[in-house]
């Protein structure tokens, strides 16, 4: 699932990227990011209760994706897709 996830937020930086690279550029690296701590090793004998990756991608995936509803009220587009 981690992968999945890393590379979703891959390819929506790659579109992204392509109009406003200042803004796809950050996604790409948080699928970077997100991919690293998918693959981060469990501590042992916690379980799956104490597993902090979930709640730290998830914060991060919804800070994100409060930025970009915030980005895309507040810059002026070039129109492309208006």
């Amino acid at each position: 699932a981690w992968t999945r996830t890393a590379i979703s937020f891959a390819a929506v930086g790659g579109a992204v990227l392509k109009y406003r690279p200042v803004v796809g550029l950050p996604i790409l690296v948080l699928s970077a990011v997100i991919w690293w701590l998918g693959h981060l090793p469990g501590t042992p004998g916690s379980g799956p209760k104490h597993d902090r990756r979930l709640l730290l991608i998830t914060l991060t995936i919804t800070g994100i994706s409060v930025v970009a509803l915030v980005l895309s009220f507040v810059v002026q587009g070039n129109g492309i897709l208006r």
